[in-house]
């Protein structure tokens, strides 16, 4: 598979948002799942508008969150979509 072409790029893309690195799987603290984490988490996943991923990745680290994995992905450009792998571990879809 060549990421040169474009549909085959954004394709790529979107398997990363859904499954994360397969490499290096990320071990989600359920202390990390507070009322705000899982209310915001919730909304994204409800109306899938992941407009306030970042907005996540402030309330996950002030749960404690620590994970670069995690906090680079919900901080990262997209897109995201209903599956992405940090919305499913906080709503405990895993």
């Amino acid at each position: 598979m060549s990421l040169e072409d474009p549909l085959e790029r954004d394709i790529a893309t979107l398997i990363r948002d859904i499954f994360g690195n397969p490499f290096r799987p990320v071990a989600f603290d359920p202390e990390w799942r507070t009322s705000t984490v899982v209310a915001l988490a919730q909304q994204m996943y409800d109306t899938r508008d992941f407009s306030a991923m970042p907005i996540l990745a402030d309330a996950l680290q002030d749960a404690g969150c620590d994970s670069d994995d995690v906090l680079t992905h919900c901080r990262g450009t997209g897109p995201h979509v209903r599956g992405c792998w940090v919305v499913d571990a906080v709503l405990g879809k895993e």
